[in-house]
């Protein structure tokens, strides 16, 4: 890395090349300056020419600001966590912030720990994606720290927060199973204490009662929304001698898992049983079956996030719109 003043001295180069002042080409490069379309290609032309590289640490220093956004995600191996991080970085990478990402593992306590842990490392701002700590202490943090939150509904003055209609979501999946003529529908619930689940839970609850199915208590299964979870939910409804034709996982890691427990039962999806997800991963379109599950845009939930972040440190951004879930049919139901 170059030391301050051979920085100072390369950028009195790009100014003179340019034919602007110093003070000029400092501001640009921060994004402070508002400059015509000729200067503004002048300028990059002799940055790239000269291969100027400016000096991030002392720019920072000056503005007093580390130009780091903290991202707290749950889990880093999960692809529903890891899809929205890539709409997040894509929406900031061209403002000359970098993320700083840690993760919580569901836990209230490690979650406002690596919070603690991103302030202290002077981040302009937290996104927080859903988690266990309580609107209180996102408070609290936002006394600190500009904070996004996904997931939840938390009023602030440095606050800004939304989330997805996770019932509206569960209602459209039950509604396509009784549509296909199932009316026996188990559910695999995900934890408890988790806002989606309990959303997921009431769709699945009400719109069975909409069509005047009986909610059979028998056929409602609790999970961890993880695969593990899935498989062994399935296990114990077949445990029971439970009669059903279709399942309702509470998302799709649930799903694969409980897609597997019935492949090792010889019991086929959709043919004898057929099987309905929450998310959309990636992989869900892959699996033997597709996967029929609900959409959630995990990618512009990410973009959302990162442009609301940027608004919040003062920069410009385009209007930001929750985007809605919605079902994607496959070929792991059928009508019977």
């Amino acid at each position: 890395m170059k030391n301050d003043e051979s920085s100072t001295s390369t950028l009195h180069h790009v100014a003179q090349a340019a034919g602007v002042s110093p003070a000029t080409v400092s501001r640009f490069l921060n994004g402070t300056a508002k400059v015509s379309d000729d200067k503004r290609r002048t300028i990059e032309r002799v940055i790239e020419e000269l291969n100027y590289k400016p000096n991030r640490l002392a720019q920072s220093l000056k503005m007093g600001s580390t130009r780091t956004i903290g991202v707290l995600t749950q889990s880093l191996e999960s692809g529903y966590f890891n899809r929205a991080m890539v709409g997040i970085e894509d929406a900031v990478k061209d403002s000359g912030y970098a993320l700083l990402i840690m993760s919580g593992h569901w836990h209230a306590d490690e979650e406002a720990e690596r919070v603690e842990l991103l302030i202290a490392r002077r981040v302009d701002g937290v996104a927080i994606l859903t988690g266990n700590m309580s609107d209180a202490q996102i408070l609290g943090f936002s006394k600190r720290v500009p904070i996004v939150a996904f997931g939840r509904q938390v009023a602030g003055e440095r606050v800004l927060s939304f989330g997805l209609d996770n019932y509206r979501g569960a209602c459209e999946a039950v509604e396509f199973l009784v549509e296909q003529g199932h009316r026996r529908i188990a559910m695999i619930t995900g934890p408890a204490d988790h806002e989606d689940a309990r959303a997921r839970l009431a769709g699945y609850r009400d719109t069975l009662a909409r069509h005047k199915i009986e909610v059979d208590g028998a056929l409602i299964v609790p999970g961890d929304f993880q695969e593990s979870g899935g498989l062994l939910a399935v296990n114990q409804l077949l445990a029971s001698n439970q009669r059903f034709t279709a399942i309702f996982a509470g998302n799709d890691l649930t799903a694969y898992g409980a897609r597997l427990a019935l492949y090792r039962r010889s019991i086929r999806v959709p043919d004898d049983i057929s099987i309905v997800g929450f998310d959309d991963l990636h992989s869900s379109m892959y699996t033997t079956p597709p996967l029929t599950t609900v959409r959630q845009p995990l990618y512009e939930v990410g973009t959302n996030i990162g442009r609301m972040m940027l608004g919040m440190l003062g920069h410009e951004h385009p209007e930001t719109e929750v985007p809605a879930v919605g079902l994607v049919v496959r070929e792991s139901v059928r009508r019977i």
